[in-house]
């Protein structure tokens, strides 16, 4: 610009700008980028009213005043960062509901262990308890649902096995059969507990636990959930559908007097035609395991006693390997009816050895003598003549009288 005599120097508005504005070297206006640092992977698309914001401040730099320069650069509700992270929010929320932290359903809690839809029922006249296993799955968003992937491919073989506490052991185990490749397994498989009395269904509780069978490993623990049995009303059905858990441990301090050897079903018919004692050995259950496969070759053994001439002897067959035996024998002992007042009836259950001493497994007497069931079992004979009277009784691992195999 010309300037005339007299004069004073005029300043244009952008040399004024440089002044007043930027004293210092001229800083780059930042990119758009600068403004979403947690974008690191790209930004959203800009809203056209964004970018149309940004020119008209690239704009005001060449043809606004100072102040309004000056005023564009605070920060507001008009500056690109804040107009544009408010655009961003709405997408953040999308985001999170969109993708579910899958991450968290790693955790081993109930939601990703499954559920199991089963049912018990207490069968108190034949002191049976049976357990129908119907179904597992699970519902969670990662799998859809069924049970939690064991094996490489995603699936699992699960099965399911039940023990009763206190003293779980292979004696009182019970097990499903095997489904493999699935991750929800229908079973519809009932398993029968036998010998189960009233006292049971007070202070004994059922776990159940499904698991994946490996022929390569030890087969893994899937989840499990424990029912107390006195939560059954006799005779009636109660349905399940129960989230499994992560293995609780069992109380290894439990008391050794209820540490069982068994049970044994015995019945007893007083014949007055034949004028003798009919004994049936009718089966066992939950027998202990005297042999390094975890199981026994139990077979059983009668004696009436007082037994002066030692004939009283008989014995069942050998069942090979396993715990809980059906016999279905019985055994006559001559005897007037009079005198069985003054008998008692020694039973005992033995596991079979070959080259060695066979291991005694356990045993009950019934006779005038006894206590508790065991004498009740011997009056209900006496005074039902010619009437055959079944009873479970468990097993001791006492030795009734001096014994000998």
């Amino acid at each position: 610009m010309t300037q005339r005599k007299g004069e004073k120097p005029t300043i244009s508005i952008q040399e004024h700008m440089a002044i007043d504005v930027c004293p210092g070297p001229i800083q780059p206006i930042k990119q758009i980028s600068d403004y979403f640092p947690r974008y690191p992977r790209g930004l959203p698309p800009a809203a056209p009213h964004q970018v149309g914001h940004t020119g008209a401040l690239r704009s005001a730099l060449s043809t606004s005043s100072a102040t309004a320069v000056a005023e564009s650069d605070r920060p507001n509700e008009d500056n690109p960062d804040r107009a544009c992270a408010g655009a961003t929010a709405p997408l953040q929320t999308a985001k999170r509901d969109e993708e579910p932290d899958v991450e968290g359903y790693d955790s081993d809690d109930s939601t990703t262990l499954g559920t199991l839809e089963f049912s018990l029922l207490y069968d108190q006249e034949n002191n049976a308890l049976h357990c129908t296993i119907n179904k597992a799955k699970l519902p969670v968003p990662r799998y859809r649902k069924g049970l939690k992937p064991m094996d490489h491919n995603g699936l699992s073989d699960p099965y399911v096995k039940l023990h009763l506490l206190p003293g779980a052991s292979k004696a009182n185990k019970l097990r499903t059969k095997t489904l493999h490749n699935t991750l929800n397994p229908v079973w519809s498989e009932t398993l029968t507990y036998y010998g189960i009395t009233d006292e049971d269904m007070v202070r004994k509780t059922l776990r159940i636990s499904v698991c994946d069978e490996d022929k390569f490993r030890h087969n893994e623990f899937i989840g499990e959930t424990r029912i107390p049995l006195k939560k059954l009303k006799p005779n009636q059905i109660k349905n399940f559908n129960n989230c499994l858990e992560k293995q609780l441990p069992v109380n290894k301090t439990e008391d050794k007097s209820l540490e069982e050897r068994g049970r044994i079903m015995i019945s007893l018919k007083y014949n007055t035609q034949k004028s003798c004692l009919v004994v049936g050995i009718i089966r066992c259950a939950h027998l202990a395991a005297m042999d390094a496969n975890g199981f026994s070759d139990p077979y059983v053994k009668t004696y009436l006693k007082p037994d002066e001439n030692k004939k009283s002897k008989h014995k069942t067959a050998v069942k090979k390997k396993t715990l809980n035996p059906e016999f279905n024998e019985e055994f006559c002992y001559d005897i007037k009816y009079a005198d069985l007042t003054k008998k008692t009836l020694e039973v005992t259950v033995w596991d079979y050895d070959i080259g060695k001493s066979n291991d005694f497994i356990g045993g009950v007497s019934l006779g005038i003598n006894a206590n508790g069931e065991r004498l009740k079992h011997w009056f209900d004979c006496l005074k039902n003549k010619d009437k055959k009277i079944e009873r479970w009784h468990t097993l001791t691992n006492e030795l009734p009288g001096s014994l000998n195999d």
